[in-house]
């Protein structure tokens, strides 16, 4: 689904962001992409989404090879990837309905559609009620929740996620990991970004470690530890 053949990026001749990385996430995966702030997480799913392009090596994600990839072709390439961001990016004048018809919209969905859409996406997130909200109405977590809608409501092959939970306490964190789980069940290949190694810890999940642009380990799948009693998996 994605692979990395011998990628580096740089800025200039002083900075490199990314040094001969090669790694593989095949079809179904929810991989974790770790490291310290400064590791070149962002500049990696950056490249994923074809945002820039590699100063050596190959891409290719989902068959398409991205440095062959036409600019016409960008738009269509980049409705099968869904991607959230650390800051949200929600449009704070538009209702939470308003937000995800938006993108609706750009997809060419019929407006009859809309709604429906949005509430069932909503609701797998838990926030069908919150549907006639503004952003600014909302809690931290909350807004993070609909940005994760909005990334959802195209049913991507791909979902990406830069650093979703680093606004968040430890708690609402794990929920948030727990809604791209069930988004990974439904289909979705994950590969969320995250320098909370704690976060990682227990989920079982294959990790790609980050440190100063290179690929530094590979931690393979591991059985993950029993939920701890009263724990709450599943939003639905």
């Amino acid at each position: 689904m994605i692979h990395f053949y011998h990628v580096t990026k740089k800025f200039d001749r002083y900075s490199t962001a990314l040094h001969d990385v090669t790694f593989h996430i095949e079809k179904g995966e929810f991989i974790f992409l770790t490291g310290p702030s400064g590791a070149g997480k962002s500049t990696l799913l950056k490249l994923i989404l074809r945002q820039m392009r590699p100063s050596e090596g190959q891409i290719v994600v989902n068959g398409r090879n991205l440095n062959a990839m036409r600019r016409s072709q960008l738009p269509y390439f980049r409705r099968e990837i869904g991607m959230v961001f650390q800051d949200f990016k929600l449009i704070e004048r538009m209702t939470v309905f308003e937000n995800l018809s938006f993108i609706l919209t750009v997809l060419n969905v019929p407006p009859k559609e809309h709604k429906r859409r949005a509430y069932q996406t909503l609701r797998a997130v838990n926030l069908h009620h919150k549907l006639n909200s503004y952003p600014l109405q909302l809690s931290g977590g909350e807004q993070q929740r609909v940005a994760i809608a909005r990334a959802l409501i195209n049913d991507p092959l791909v979902l990406i996620a830069d650093e979703p939970t680093g606004n968040l306490d430890p708690e609402l964190a794990q929920e948030i990991v727990q809604i791209f789980a069930e988004a990974n069940l439904r289909g979705s290949t994950v590969l969320l970004a995250t320098h909370d190694r704690d976060l990682v810890q227990g989920t079982g999940r294959r990790s790609i470690v980050l440190e100063h642009g290179q690929l530094t380990e590979e931690r393979p799948a591991t059985p993950a530890r029993p939920p701890r009693e009263g724990a709450v998996f599943g939003m639905r």
